[in-house]
């Protein structure tokens, strides 16, 4: 039983990590998204509506508006599957091929590192690469609601 026990918290651990992760990213693409307003002179003022001052960004800060944006979007589809995989015990003693659990680890890995380079592709510019990001990042969120969901359907059956 104790063995079980360590097995599953090592497997839900790479899921907690991958949420951590992402949830960073989502912060960290407020980095760029300060540099740019500064360069547009955001003043005191600006509080009262601050994407307002959009059009006053520079090209390379409307991207990194439109990043920051996307990250949210991309992390609501994320953290439900990492919780799902880890409530689920996904990589848990017994729970599904090693393959599989491979595969959700891996995923779970991927996804921050491919949404770091999303942020960074889309402020230089760069469509083909950012959206290679983007799907990897939505594949990555798609493969853990998979194993997840067998998890759960295995633990039923």
């Amino acid at each position: 039983m104790l063995l079980a026990t360590a097995s599953h918290t090592s497997a839900s651990a790479h899921f907690a990590w991958s949420l951590l992760l992402s949830s960073a990213v989502v912060v960290f693409s407020t980095v760029p998204l300060g540099a740019a307003r500064s360069q547009a002179d955001f003043q005191m003022a600006d509080l009262a509506a601050p994407r307002a001052m959009f059009e006053r960004l520079p090209a390379w800060g409307k991207r990194a508006a439109w990043a920051h944006q996307n990250c949210f979007e991309a992390f609501s589809l994320h953290a439900p599957a990492a919780l799902l995989c880890l409530l689920a015990g996904v990589g848990g003693a017994g729970e599904g091929a090693p393959l599989a659990v491979t595969v959700a680890v891996v995923a779970a890995w991927l996804h921050p590192v491919l949404r770091l380079a999303y942020i960074g592709a889309y402020l230089g510019n760069v469509p083909p690469l950012r959206g290679l990001c983007w799907a990897g990042g939505l594949t990555c969120s798609g493969l853990l609601y998979v194993e997840g969901l067998k998890a759960v359907l295995a633990a039923q059956g």
